[in-house]
């Protein structure tokens, strides 16, 4: 009887830990994403931000940001996964 409690034990101590890792991968691909449209624009913010508290003008920097965070939200409808899979040649849906 407790080999079997044993048993149920690990096996629910995997399960847990298995959906763990999903949840974690999930979030994971989800800040790829993020970071790939973002990634100019919070680069330029965080330059910005480093100027300054530097005591630097970081006004070229932030205009950098404007200017990025500009071409995120016009390449947003051209990057989807649809485009991608016409684009590297695979078949529509």
């Amino acid at each position: 009887m407790f080999a079997t409690s044993h048993s149920e034990f690990s096996t629910q101590r995997g399960q847990g830990m298995t959906e763990y890792i999903i949840i974690v991968a999930l979030v994971a691909v989800a800040a790829i994403a993020v970071y790939q449209s973002f990634g100019q624009v919070i680069r330029a913010q965080t330059a910005a931000i480093a100027s300054e508290l530097a005591g630097e003008d970081g006004s070229e920097a932030s205009q950098a940001a404007r200017r990025a965070a500009g071409q995120a939200i016009s390449q947003k409808g051209a990057k989807s996964l649809r485009a991608f899979g016409a684009e590297g040649g695979g078949s529509k849906p």
